[in-house]
Order: structure tokens, then C-alpha cells, then sequence
């Protein structure tokens, strides 16, 4: 059976840096589900979403609830799945479960924020974000329900993607047949929006660039506005016209929001007639950005 773990050296730099953000990932997710989260019976999906409900029917502790769903789950993902889920996941679900409950026992019950609960649906939602996404940074998975969406993946072929949704989802609609209360999917689905565009912010960082497709006859004065003007670099594609397939020349490049001002201004007053196409660049790695070798050693 091939591993799909991979093996880190102890006790160097990236090692310690790995581990300690799963201790800090699993602090920041714990204070969420303590401060913000539980105190509302918002249902955030996953083991800790049954954990809150099971919590206020029967007054079990979330954390270690959630425990005892997760060494189970790891355990059939393993026997199914292959080894996928090392170490740091035991780690990061073991400290989150002895966080959340030892956080409860010090802070008690009550919401950081009392009577707004769509204030704490806000901020729990960026809290989990922000611990979830640096556990994915060290190279753990949150487990729970994400094993069960991989699990249903393997035998139905769906996207991994859209399964979790759908488990998070029945998980958030059991909080609402157990409480009866509306308002308690609409927040529950809050936090989990804002967790997952948290999570890719935490992962994929927080990019201003804007990568840039243009088309125009001055492709000469914009290659020598790129480069000399802007500092920056690009590649020219060549391409041809749909219609009578014409040859094109079609640059491609990657700049700032206010170097694309400069851009756009500079290209109309010599090309009005031009065809740009401008995208969100959530990450570039390469020649003048972060290289590939910065990213995987992260």
C-alpha cells in the first residue's frame, strides 16, 4: 500500500514551526467554538456540530464528544482511504477536543458577545477559519467530516468538495429539527461560508495581483510599458482571430491593482479598439513572486 504521508525531520525549523501551528490552529478553533459558537447552539457542521447538539440535549462536553467521534472516523479512514491522516491530525483533533473542553471550564457557558448572536456567527466563522487554516498550513486534515466525504467520494466518485457541503449540511439541518428554531441554519450556514473563504485566505494568502490577457495592434508600446514603465515581466502568445483568423499577438502578465490603473489608462489612450481580460490571481509562484520551492517548504 503506497503512503501518502510525508515524513518530516524532527526537531528542525520547519518541524517546530509545522507543530506549532497545529497547537496554535487548534487553540484559535477551540476559543471559537467556546466564545462564540456553542453558546448559540450554532450548528457549524461537522463532529462539533453533533457535539453542540448532543451537548444541549445531553449535556456531554463538547470536546471530548467530538473525540469520540473522531478516533473512530480516523480509524475506518485509514482502513478504507489508505494511510492519509498521520500524526498531526490525531494531534490536532486530540488538542482541540482538551482545548475546547478545558477553555469551557474556565470561561463557563456564556457568549463573549451576549444577545447577538449573528456578531458571534461572524466572528466564530473567522476564528475557525483562521485555526482550520493553519492546521492545513502544518499539513493535517481537521478530520471528522471531511473522512466521511472522502469515504463517500471513493464509492460515488463525486467531488470531495461537494460531499462535505452536503454532510455539513444534513449535519446543520439535524440542529434544526432537534431545536426547531430557523434562525440556527441561517447563522450555522454563516459560519460556515465565512470559515471556508477564511480557510482560503489562510492557505492561498491574501493576493492584490491581477493577471491580465490583451489583445491589440500596439502590442510593441504595451510590451515596452510593461517592461520599462511597469518593471514588469510577461509572455506573448501568439493566437489568431476567430473570424478570419487573422494572426494575434496575445500578452500575458501579472500586475498590481494600481499598476493595472496605469495599464488600462496607458492602453486606451492608444488602443481604445483593445481586448483585455482581467482575473483575480489568488496565488502566483514564480520569477519575481514567491517561488514554488518558498511555497511547499511553508
Amino acid at each position: 500500500m503506497a503512503s501518502f504521508l510525508i515524513r518530516e525531520k524532527p526537531f528542525t525549523k520547519k518541524w517546530f514551526l509545522s507543530y506549532s501551528l497545529i497547537i496554535i490552529g487548534s487553540f484559535i478553533l477551540a476559543s471559537a467554538f467556546v466564545l462564540f459558537i456553542t453558546p448559540y447552539k450554532i450548528v457549524p457542521g461537522g463532529v462539533y456540530g453533533i457535539s453542540i447538539v448532543l451537548h444541549w440535549i445531553l449535556g456531554t462536553p463538547v470536546g471530548l464528544m467530538a473525540l469520540c467521534f473522531d478516533i473512530p472516523l480516523t480509524i475506518i479512514g485509514i482502513k478504507i482511504l489508505g494511510p492519509r491522516f498521520g500524526f498531526k491530525t490525531v494531534l490536532g483533533f486530540s488538542l482541540t477536543a482538551l482545548f475546547t473542553d478545558s477553555l469551557t471550564w474556565i470561561w463557563g457557558f456564556e457568549p463573549l458577545v451576549k444577545g447577538d448572536a449573528l456578531l458571534s456567527s461572524i466572528f466564530g466563522g473567522l476564528l475557525c477559519g483562521l485555526g482550520l487554516g493553519l492546521m492545513f498550513r502544518s499539513k493535517a486534515t481537521s478530520g471528522g467530516s471531511d473522512i466521511v466525504a472522502m469515504i463517500i467520494a471513493k464509492y460515488t466518485r463525486l467531488p470531495i468538495g461537494q460531499l462535505m457541503i452536503m454532510v455539513d449540511s444534513v449535519i446543520v439541518l439535524v440542529g434544526l429539527f432537534v431545536f426547531g428554531d430557523w434562525k440556527i441554519p441561517l447563522y450555522s450556514w454563516i459560519v460556515i461560508f465565512i470559515t471556508g473563504k477564511v480557510i482560503d485566505g489562510v492557505l492561498e494568502g491574501i493576493n492584490y495581483e491581477k493577471s491580465l490577457f490583451i489583445i491589440s495592434e500596439k502590442h510593441e508600446e504595451i510590451r515596452d510599458k510593461i517592461i520599462n514603465n511597469l518593471n514588469r515581466g510577461g509572455t506573448i502568445i501568439e493566437g489568431h482571430g476567430m473570424f478570419n483568423m487573422a494572426e494575434r499577438k496575445i500578452i500575458f502578465t501579472v500586475v498590481s491593482r494600481r499598476e493595472l490603473i496605469i495599464l488600462e489608462e496607458y492602453i486606451q489612450q492608444i488602443d481604445p479598439k483593445a481586448f483585455l481580460t482581467v482575473l483575480d490571481a489568488s496565488e502566483i509562484l514564480g520569477e519575481g513572486f514567491k517561488s514554488l520551492k518558498e511555497k511547499v517548504a511553508d
